[in-house]
Parts: C-alpha cells; structure tokens; sequence
C-alpha cells in the first residue's frame, strides 16, 4: 500500500501502527518520526511565516475573506496551502490522509480533491480526518487502523493512551485533594498576537493535567481572546503555545506580552507561573503526543510534586 499522509498527526499515528514503509509522500508540516523528514514533500503553504505574528494573522484573515466574498468557482482556488499535482502524480498513492477540521492548520480535503482533478488516472482512496476533541483522535487512530489493516494494534494504542491519561488524572486530582480541594485556574494562550485561547482538544488536556481551563470549550474552535478578559479573569497559572510555534518562536514573541499594559500586574506573572510549550510538537498537533501534552501542563501546573517524568524539552519556565 502507497500512503500520502497530509495530517501530522496522521503521520505520527501512521508511524504508532508500525506502518511508516508505507509512507511514500507527506506534508510540508510532518517532521516526526524523524525519518518522515526524507520523503517527498507534496504540499507548502502560501503563508509567509517567517514574518511577525500579527502579519501571520493579517495573511490569513486575508484569504478566509476573500474566500466568503467570492464567488463559489472562486472560492476553490482560494487556499492557505498548495498541493503539488505533478509530485502526486509520481507518487501513485492508493491512500491520502487529511482533514476537515481547519483549513489554517493543515491541508484540506477541498485542497486535495481540487489537486486531483489535475491527475490523469489518479483515484486513491481519500480519508479526511475530523479531530475536534480527544475522543474523535482516538477515532481517527482506529479509522487510520482499519484503513492500514492494523485494526487490533490501532485499539490496542488508543487502549494504552487512554490508560496513560487516566494514571495522570489519578495523579492530578490526589494533588488537588492536597490543597484543599481547589484547581488551579489556567489561560493556555494559542496565539499570541493578537490573542487567541485553546479549544478543541485543549481543554480536555487541561482537565486531565488537574487544571481548571479558563477559556476554549471542548470539541470548538479555538476562540478570540480580549486582552482585558485575560485580565479580568487573572489566571493562576498561563501556558504560552502558539500554533506550528516552536519553543525558540514562542520565545520571541513573549515581548509582545510584555508590552501590554498590566502583564505584569497579573497573577501568574507576578507569582512566576508562565510556561511555554511547544505547540508544534504537542498541543496543537492532533496525534499520539497529546497525552505527553497533557503530562508537560501537568508538569506546568503541579511542578516536580507531579512526580510523574516529561519530556523536559518540551516546555519551559519564562522568567520575567
């Protein structure tokens, strides 16, 4: 079987079911397993991301308003992302992964079919994965299972994340039964600028982690954020992790915060309790590494009283 996975988290969970020999082509996003990193890259986006966050967010909303303002012919030759045709082509996939759940986070599969139509002879099977809570990416491990013939691994994966997760939540609501029963109040920031919460999956994270999550709603869209909201509410704790941002450009961006009139009058800054986490590896990317996800915001909220071991180089403690 020839795969073409356009989902990171796809790739990864391609990987868990020991099917990376199959892998012929990926996205530009996917670069983990390592090993991913030396296929053929079949996607790129329009996106300048070298730029700041602002002209980021600029781009985007550009072309999500020229999408609603044209016409529906328009409309589909309006994208974040590009999909190389030729390199498809070449390929000779019998399956492609992607997504509906965001057409700003990865390739859709409005992108894919519109690449289709310009291959000769090209009809492999399209799988377009749905992640909007937990729950619905250990669906997708099972569906990428059934597709793989990797059934029984699939459950057995989704069987150990679920236990790995519970052991956290034990874990977790010991500590809060600790100190008096109360859960620490926590603003997990998915962009920085302008501000924007974590939705979807993140809350649920947040819970396991024994937080409470102030912002997002499980299972929704990541929603707008008012700085003076982040205000009144003071979380106790504040988890910095911008979408596709890795640790090193989350970092670059913490002045942004900094400039804010009363960022340094909140709680969680006054009381050094801002973290960093690396959202393009672990928060934002829907695929097996969200229950080490769920381990580093524990790790953030309880400290080493979690006595539970993390990735340390997932995270990082921003010292004002």
């Amino acid at each position: 079987m020839r795969i073409v996975s356009l989902l990171a988290g796809a790739t990864e969970m391609i990987a868990e079911l020991g099917c990376l020999d199959q892998l012929v082509g990926c996205s530009h996003e996917c670069d983990y397993p390592p090993q991913v990193q030396n296929l053929p890259v079949v996607s790129s986006t329009l996106i300048d991301t070298n730029t700041s966050s602002a002209e980021i967010d600029v781009q985007v909303k550009r072309i999500a308003h020229e999408r609603e303002s044209s016409s529906e012919n328009a409309l589909r030759a309006l994208s974040v992302y590009t999909i190389d045709a030729q390199k498809l082509q070449e390929l000779q996939p019998d399956i492609i992964f992607t997504q509906t759940q965001c057409d700003v986070c990865a390739v859709s599969q409005e992108d894919v079919e519109r690449a289709l139509q310009q291959s000769i002879g090209l009809t492999p099977k399209i799988i377009a994965l749905a992640p909007y809570s937990l729950e619905d990416i250990w669906k997708d491990m099972l569906r990428i299972g059934k597709a793989l013939k990797q059934e029984q691994r699939a459950e057995q994966v989704v069987a150990r994340y679920q236990q790995r997760l519970a052991q956290l939540k034990e874990r977790t609501q010991w500590l809060v039964e600790q100190q008096g029963g109360r859960k620490p109040r926590v603003a997990v920031l998915e962009w920085l600028d302008p501000l924007m919460a974590a939705g979807n999956w993140t809350p649920e994270l947040v819970e396991y982690a024994g937080g409470e999550s102030l912002f997002g709603v499980i299972g929704t869209h990541s929603p707008w954020l008012d700085w003076e909201e982040l205000q009144r509410t003071d979380p106790d704790i504040i988890i910095l992790s911008p979408c596709g941002y890795t640790l090193e450009r989350t970092e670059q961006d913490i002045s942004l915060l900094q400039r804010q009139h009363g960022w340094s009058a909140l709680k969680a800054v006054k009381q050094g309790c801002v973290y960093a986490i690396d959202g393009n590896s672990y928060i934002n990317r829907s695929g097996p590494r969200l229950v080490e996800s769920a381990e580093l915001l524990a790790r953030a909220i309880w400290g080493p009283q979690l006595g539970i071991p993390v990735i340390e180089e997932g995270y990082r403690h921003i010292v004002e």
